[in-house]
């Protein structure tokens, strides 16, 4: 099952801007894993989202959990979990 990861800021961006090398060092290593295929901040400046490879739900709870803005009380997350019906090729 594939996810999206919606997170919403819940303190000023110049707060969450402190935690934002640590949250990157932490994308890059999940990338590397093949545990996220994309990430990025919202157009909105108000939060991010995060694209998951083909992971179980607890493998996608436990990238929240993880990140350091979750460990720092910065963000919420959604979750969707969904099934990959079609996909472009080489995914």
């Amino acid at each position: 099952m594939f996810h999206v990861l919606t997170l919403t800021y819940q303190k000023p961006l110049d707060v969450v801007d402190q935690t934002r090398p640590a949250h990157v060092e932490w994308i890059n290593k999940e990338i590397s894993a093949g545990r996220l295929l994309l990430a990025g901040r919202q157009e909105s400046q108000q939060g991010g989202v995060l694209i998951t490879g083909d992971i179980p739900v607890e493998a996608a709870d436990e990238l929240i959990a993880n990140d350091p803005y979750t460990l720092a009380g910065l963000v919420t997350y959604q979750r969707v979990g969904f099934q990959a019906a079609l996909r472009a090729p080489g995914l």
